[in-house]
């Protein structure tokens, strides 16, 4: 069957497009006003520990390692639970992609936190022995020297490794947020009130999918020390429209249904219905940056001796 567009077609496809392109332009922009990456080689101690420390001073960041770990766990465990239920298909899905994007953020936070605790654990280590004078038995004195060069040195080539995931756990901490954040409004506030019907019900690992993946973030921002900026919303709308066009490759492959409906082109209506789910973009991101914002004043006034603010 030949392939029909209509004018409203174009107007999906201008608006998609030129969302995908700006925000790519903003972030090749970004980029390179950074230096390559926005500090991803060459971040210092103080920067590298943001992504494995916590923000709480005597809370280990053992805790932060832990909840990463248990939130990794029960996510894999969820998701499989879905595909075990309804097939490989539900990766057509929206909630799946982000589920999945969340699951890679927790993974990837649990490797840098095992890391960064461990390269923290013997750096303190050696200077513990150093302090108790048990190198002194080993070496001259310019042995012990260039014993220090060497595990300084060799601890900043650790910092400087993890820099590129360290830059990568931030991006992809950012579009979980915006993306979590839509995906749990679309569904509560749209989904399951207005298209259950035969071909959707809802269950009880469905609204577990779509509640404790924000549960499980906003956890580990109330631990973690990493920054929440507003640029990152460039990254969620890329997200977003790479779904899109994944979508429009698919129907155009001779996919015939469409997992949400508001995606259809076959109306006139079609426009309206993505400039609206744009719009919505806005207010389901600002609103986590809202909370981390929140977050930071509140906790720095609150507990001055024990929070430790994202902009000291």
């Amino acid at each position: 069957m030949a392939l029909v567009l209509q004018w409203y077609d174009g107007l999906c496809f201008l608006l998609v497009g030129a969302a995908a392109a700006s925000t790519c332009y903003l972030i090749w922009l970004r980029r390179c006003s950074n230096g390559g990456g926005g500090g991803g080689g060459g971040k210092g101690f103080a920067e590298f520990h943001r992504e494995w420390g916590s923000c709480w001073r005597g809370l280990s960041s053992k805790w932060l390692l832990a909840g990463r770990v248990a939130s990794a766990a029960v996510m894999v465990a969820m998701l499989a639970a879905d595909v075990a239920a309804y097939g490989a298909d539900i990766f057509v899905y929206y909630t799946e992609w982000t589920f999945s994007l969340v699951i890679f953020y927790f993974a990837l936070g649990t490797v840098i936190s095992a890391h960064g605790w461990w390269a923290s654990f013997k750096r303190a280590n050696h200077r513990r022995e150093e302090r108790t004078g048990c190198l002194e038995n080993l070496m001259d004195l310019e042995g012990v020297r260039s014993a220090n060069v060497l595990q300084e040195t060799d601890f900043d080539e650790k910092c400087k490794k993890v820099g590129f995931w360290g830059c990568t756990l931030q991006v992809v901490y950012q579009t979980c947020a915006g993306a979590v954040m839509m995906t749990d409004v679309v569904f509560w506030c749209l989904i399951v009130p207005f298209m259950s019907n035969e071909h959707f019900t809802l269950n009880l690992l469905m609204g577990s999918m779509h509640s404790l993946n924000l549960f499980f973030l906003l956890l580990d921002t109330a631990l973690n020390s990493m920054p929440f900026t507003w640029f990152g919303m460039s990254y969620f709308v890329l997200w977003s429209s790479i779904y899109v066009i994944f979508q429009w490759i698919l129907h155009a492959c001779g996919f015939q249904w469409w997992p949400y409906p508001f995606l259809k082109l076959d109306t006139p209506w079609a426009p309206l219905w993505y400039f609206c789910m744009a719009l919505v973009h806005v207010p389901c991101y600002f609103f986590y940056y809202g909370v981390v914002r929140a977050k930071d004043r509140f906790f720095s006034k609150w507990f001055p001796g024990s929070y430790i603010s994202l902009s000291s």
